[in-house]
C-alpha cells in the first residue's frame, strides 16, 4: 500500500510505501469500522424485533415487559 505526501516543497506529492506499522494500523482501522458496523446494524435489528414483539403482545392483549413498553412512542 502507498501514501502520498504533500508538502509546501513538494505540492505534487512524494509516494512512498506505508510502513510494517502503518500497514497493522490501516488494518486495525478496518476491523474496528466493520465491527462499529455490524454492531450498528445489529443494535437496528434488535430495535426492529422488539418494536415488533411490543406491537404483536399490544394487538393480542398481552402484557409488555418494560423495555417493549419503552420502545413505544406516542
Amino acid at each position: 500500500m502507498k501514501k502520498l505526501i504533500l508538502t509546501p516543497d513538494n505540492p505534487n506529492g512524494i509516494v512512498e510505501d506505508l510502513t510494517a506499522e502503518e500497514l497493522t494500523q490501516v488494518e486495525t482501522n478496518k476491523a474496528n469500522v466493520e465491527a462499529e458496523r455490524v454492531a450498528e446494524e445489529t443494535a437496528r435489528q434488535e430495535q426492529a424485533d422488539l418494536k415488533a414483539s411490543a406491537k404483536a403482545k399490544l394487538i393480542a392483549g398481552e402484557a409488555l415487559t418494560e423495555e417493549e413498553a419503552n420502545t413505544i412512542v406516542i
